[in-house]
């Protein structure tokens, strides 16, 4: 024990400025040890009842908090720099932040995260959850029989995993329909939905996709990435009608279909064409990767947009980095097309090239969407049965940020109304 106890004291004095002072401060600019672990950091202090102030759009949004023992550990068990302040020098961050385009959010508590994700073993990994473990924030995982019980409703902030919402197995048909992990996932999503009451797997995932639906208009924060964006707008709009070819669910698409498409339903886009073609590893033009972009990481960097901090705070939030350009990352839905995109969508992240936007943010009755495209912000081309990122090799990623900006989000706002 006592060989631990002097590890720690003498790792806090390698990245803890040598004053004693009142106050923590995280610095999230180009000076962080790890990135990602400094939201695990601040995570722990909402857990711990320790109110934390975010300073948007000061050093790549910093955090501020009274000092505490517990939190000096902690932070040199993960790693994160923090720098020890006084009275006087928070007095004139404070002011520094009143005269620039800055503000101070607080957060008071831990949000409830809850993580949608399949209990079948797919051959892919999930970037969010990745960094929630890397990062120590702890999160429950749900499926379709506890969103349609109405459970969702106990979470804060829910992300998507990759799911296609569409109930076409995530239009794996040409590459892997005899794969035995797809035939498989076929034959147990065909039974889950009997069992639930569904003739098809379609109406299956159209229903979940509607009580996600009301889910955020109720109040409640939805964060989805890749294949989980475009589908669950597509599940949305075509929860009335059969769009799933006969291949893969053995009934007929519904005839002129596309005329009675609701666009009302979607969070993000709308006027879309719907692409029915199984051998088309596309769901939709919403997916402008396949059309317009030549896929290289320099065309498919994107930049973040600058908010007023004091005027727009949500998007100020979910936009706190330490660089303006982040790189680009491909997935089965790398970047959305700009003319599809809801008039009062808020585009948070730009693709360099064209009208196509990485990185959107909405509101829809009295919650929030947030959709990011891509699969891995650090593996450029992330495929199918590639192992999974190592995280301790990027505590810096900009892309990765990103995500965690998003955990943290729910701690400035209201819980969800359950009704």
């Amino acid at each position: 024990m006592r060989v631990i106890v002097c590890t720690v004291i003498i790792f806090l004095s390698c990245i803890v400025s040598p004053w004693a002072s009142d106050w923590i401060f995280v610095p999230m600019n180009q000076r962080q040890t790890d990135h990602l672990r400094a939201y695990g950091l601040v995570y722990f202090a909402l857990e711990h009842s320790l109110r934390v102030d975010w300073l948007l759009n000061y050093q790549g949004g910093s955090f501020l908090m009274a000092r505490s023992d517990l939190i000096e550990i902690q932070a040199a068990l993960y790693g994160v720099r923090i720098e020890l302040v006084s009275d006087s020098a928070r007095g004139n961050i404070f002011k520094q932040i009143e005269n620039e385009n800055s503000a101070v959010m607080p957060l008071e508590r831990a949000p409830k995260i809850a993580v949608y994700t399949t209990p079948s073993s797919d051959p892919w990994d999930d970037a969010v959850t990745l960094v929630m473990e890397y990062a120590k924030v702890p999160y429950a995982k749900i499926w379709n029989s506890e969103v349609l019980a109405g459970k969702h409703f106990d979470y804060d902030w829910l992300h998507l995993h990759h799911e296609d919402f569409s109930g076409q197995y995530g239009k794996f048909y040409r590459t892997f329909k005899d794969a035995p992990w797809y035939v498989k996932k076929v034959q147990q999503f065909r039974e889950m939905a009997t069992e639930a009451g569904f003739p098809s797997v379609s109406a299956w995932f159209a229903q979940v996709s509607l009580n996600l639906r009301d889910y955020v208009f109720r109040g409640g924060y939805l964060f989805a990435m890749c294949s989980a964006t475009d589908s669950l707008d597509l599940a949305l709009a075509a929860s009335s009608v059969d769009v799933v070819d006969a291949r893969i669910d053995g009934t007929p698409i519904t005839p002129a279909f596309e005329n009675y498409l609701d666009f009302e339903k979607t969070f993000a886009f709308h006027n879309f064409e719907v692409i029915t073609d199984p051998m088309i590893y596309e769901f939709s033009n919403i997916d402008v990767s396949r059309y317009e972009h030549r896929m290289t990481p320099e065309r498919e960097d994107f930049t973040l947009f600058e908010f007023s901090a004091k005027f727009d705070p949500i998007p100020t939030m979910l936009t706190q980095n330490h660089v303006n350009r982040v790189r680009g990352f491909l997935g089965q839905t790398t970047a959305f097309d700009g003319n599809l995109l809801k008039p009062s969508v808020i585009r948070l992240g730009k693709v360099v090239d064209g009208n196509v936007y990485k990185y959107l943010h909405g509101k829809v009755g009295q919650g929030t969407f947030t959709f990011y495209g891509g699969h891995d912000p650090e593996d450029f081309s992330h495929a199918v049965e590639d192992p999974p990122t190592d995280l301790r090799l990027h505590k810096n990623s900009p892309g990765y940020r990103l995500i965690l900006n998003n955990v943290l989000f729910p701690a400035a706002r209201p819980k969800p109304r359950k009704t």
